[in-house]
Order: C-alpha cells, then structure tokens, then sequence
C-alpha cells in the first residue's frame, strides 16, 4: 500500500489536474469525498466528484496485480456501493503502477452470467513521460511512464522538480517522486540523483509520517528505510522454518523496498527454505 498512498495523496492534492488528465475536463468545481462506503466498511483508494455535471472519478491505484478478491470482482463492488450511496454517473479508472504482464493488468471488465461490469485501466509504463512532465502535479507519476532510458528519464524528472519556483511544492513533489521511484529504480540511484535532506523537510513527510503511524507503517520504508521491515521477514522465516543463515539474511537486507514487499506476500506459500533461496535467485539476478 505505500505506492497506493502516496498516489492517493496526489490525487487528493491536485483533483483538478488528475481530473483533467482521464476526464479531459476542465471544471475547477471538485469536491474530494470520503473514501469509506456504507454497507460494510469498504476503502477505495480516490473518489473525486465533480459537482458541475454531477458525476464521480473513481480511482484505484494498483502496484501488484494480485488481489483478492479479484480486481474487476472488486470494481463492480465498488460501483454498486457508490451508485447507491450518489445515485449519479460513475467513472472508474484503475492505474496500475508496476510493469507486469498479468493478465489482471489487461483486463477491463467484470464478467458473469449476464452480468458485465466495464472499467478503464491505464498502465503507467506505456504512457509517454512528456504529458506528466508538462504537469508539475503528475510530475511525480513520469519516472513510472514509458521509456527507452529509466535512468535518464529519472534525471529529466528530477531537473524539473529543480525549477520548481516554491521550496514547499519542490520539497513536496521531490518526496512524491523518489517515494514512486522505489517502483523502478534501486534506492542508491535515487538517493544520488535527489537529495535525501529535502524529502524530511517536506509537508508531504510528515503528513504520511503521521499516516503511517495510524495505520502501522514507518514512513521510512516509503523512501527506502528498509531494515523493518526485512527484519519481519527474517523473524517470520525463523519460526516458520528455523534459523535463517547468515548470508540468505544478508541478501534479504539487500532487496529493494518492492521486493520485500513482494518477498512478504510470497514468503506465505513457501513450503520449505529451499523455495526462499529460489525465490531469491530469481529476483537477485
């Protein structure tokens, strides 16, 4: 969920602009609801309404294609509990963040019976980097878009965050693109190309900060502070398994913030130490 948040910020930040980027519209009257619906306590990542045609911007920013209950299975949840609660037109749009070639990343639609629910999706890496760095407010989503150079389009973005005119929005905005990022590049390029200091100083820290402490999370590990959460991992692996060896936990230390994330969700199928070291081997390659 640490990708997840920080795009819900975003767009709670900046409705405006991301509703004229899927809505091509240019109406300022927005009004950013409430993400818990009625019925049973539901979360949905950014509900925007926009007031002057009376209809909801629904998103759902996704980072692993893995859910459960499936996603298009959750999008017409989503869309029956919202209608009922406004009544009016319901716009939804799944982003997904990660390169990956599942098949939930190409799937549009809830299909059953008679029963055929339809939503858009848009898949970061094949959206060209220009747009979002014509943008100061999806500036942040242009390291995830399509490129032949990662590292030189990470470059580009962070040359423009430089030009940013006010310190607040520079700080807040270099925050937003080194945590999203974590996504694509190792943490020491990202630390190289921003410098770590303005990310504390920034609004954006410290509201997550505070977010992460409500819901059990350390910030840290949305910019690349780590140790944490393989720590866990480690401890999880012990009881499940029996001592780690030293140099399997040195490896685990070393993985990026998103392979530990997924490393924590697959570590749950493993059936002996052996499927770590393989599932190690694949994604230390």
């Amino acid at each position: 969920m640490a990708y997840d948040n920080i795009c819900k910020y975003l767009a709670e930040k900046y409705p405006t602009n991301f509703v004229r980027w899927l809505l091509s519209d240019s109406t300022t009257d927005i009004q950013v609801l409430k993400t818990e619906l009625n019925v049973e306590p539901i979360r949905v990542d950014s509900l925007t309404l926009l007031q002057t045609t009376n209809q909801i911007l629904h998103l759902e920013f996704q980072t692993l294609p893995a859910s459960n209950p499936s996603l298009p299975f959750r999008m017409l949840d989503y869309w029956v509990r919202l209608y009922r609660q406004y009544r009016c037109p319901i716009k939804q749009v799944v982003i997904f963040l990660k390169t990956t070639t599942s098949e939930a990343a190409y799937t549009q639609q809830f299909e059953v019976g008679n029963t055929r629910h339809q939503y858009r999706v848009i898949r970061m890496w094949e959206q060209e980097p220009a747009f979002f760095m014509r943008d100061i407010a999806l500036l942040p989503l242009a390291v995830l878009a399509q490129t032949d150079s990662p590292q030189a389009l990470l470059e580009q973005v962070a040359e423009q965050v430089a030009i940013i005119e006010s310190q607040e929005q520079r700080q807040n905005v270099s925050a937003s693109v080194q945590i999203l990022a974590g996504l694509r590049f190792e943490k020491e390029l990202i630390k190289q190309v921003f410098r770590e200091d303005i990310v504390k100083e920034s609004v954006i820290y410290q509201e997550i900060l505070q977010e992460g402490v409500r819901q059990g999370e350390r910030f840290g590990r949305l910019i690349g502070r780590a140790e944490g959460e393989a720590t866990l991992i480690i401890r999880q692996l012990t009881r499940r398994f029996g001592s780690v060896d030293p140099t399997t936990q040195e490896r685990i230390q070393s993985l990026s913030n998103l392979h530990l994330e997924e490393l924590s969700e697959a570590l749950l199928d493993f059936s002996a130490i052996t499927d770590l070291t393989l599932w190690l081997d694949e994604h230390q390659q």
